[in-house]
């Protein structure tokens, strides 16, 4: 009896985290307004028609990377092609993910061409804006780089997604944020991409009561593993939106 509760207690003890993830997870929801893109993906629609292909390149700074997750898959672009891979059956998705941490709108821009070249993709998802609000860029810096970006990635036949802010401390406490956040939103508009309101969905989960740590690494920048697992489902959900709808 003392081995067998001995072992009951070793199972449940590596039962509980998993079963406190899953209740996190059910923390992972926003309002539906929130997850329209404003874009019908029509690159992404006829690839998914002609070739049964979805390619997605996710193109970002750390938060794209997976800073802060425990595990790679974890990761927002690592989650977003597993549920777009179960909810499209027989289609073969590839997200790939070049996130590389550190960079701001500049070096994304600059490396849109040879990243695009050597994964041919009907849909750029495009993390940008963090960096540039917590350093300061100058807006109309930023702005340029932006759609010297979108520019150069529409001209090579794919769809966009741009993914804005994060709001997280380091974020929250820039004076200006929603200035980059505008210009985004613009960019979006004039280049027919779609905009993904990664700043309004998790400022959406602060006001409705969840504490920073809830989503947020103790750096105040970072997304943890539910952070980044949630905005992985978050967007698959957006993009599946914008794919199935009229």
């Amino acid at each position: 009896m003392t081995r067998f509760l001995s072992c009951l207690l070793a199972a449940l003890a590596w039962l509980l985290p998993t079963v406190a993830a899953a209740q996190s997870m059910t923390l992972c929801r926003t309002r539906p307004e929130l997850l329209q893109l404003g874009t019908t993906l029509p690159a992404a629609r006829k690839s998914i028609a002609d070739r049964k292909q979805l390619r997605i390149i996710a193109l970002g700074s750390s938060s794209t990377s997976g800073y802060g997750a425990s595990h790679p898959s974890y990761a927002y672009p690592a989650q977003l092609r597993m549920g777009l891979d179960k909810a499209l059956p027989g289609i073969d998705v590839d997200v790939i993910n070049r996130g590389i941490g550190g960079q701001d709108v500049r070096e994304m821009a600059e490396r849109m061409r040879p990243e695009m070249k050597d994964n041919p993709a009907s849909l750029v998802v495009w993390q940008t804006g963090t960096n540039a609000a917590i350093r300061h860029m100058p807006l109309d810096e930023f702005e340029r780089w932006l759609r010297n970006g979108l520019a150069l990635g529409k001209s090579l036949g794919a769809d966009f997604v741009l993914m804005n802010l994060q709001y997280v401390p380091a974020v929250v406490a820039v004076s200006d944020k929603t200035a980059y956040e505008r210009v985004m939103t613009e960019a979006a508009k004039e280049y027919g991409a779609g905009l993904f309101r990664r700043y309004d969905i998790m400022k959406s989960w602060y006001e409705d009561g969840m504490p920073y740590a809830q989503f947020v690494q103790l750096d105040g920048l970072h997304l943890n593993d539910f952070g980044q697992k949630c905005i992985g489902r978050l967007l698959t959900r957006a993009i599946l939106n914008s794919l199935t709808g009229p």
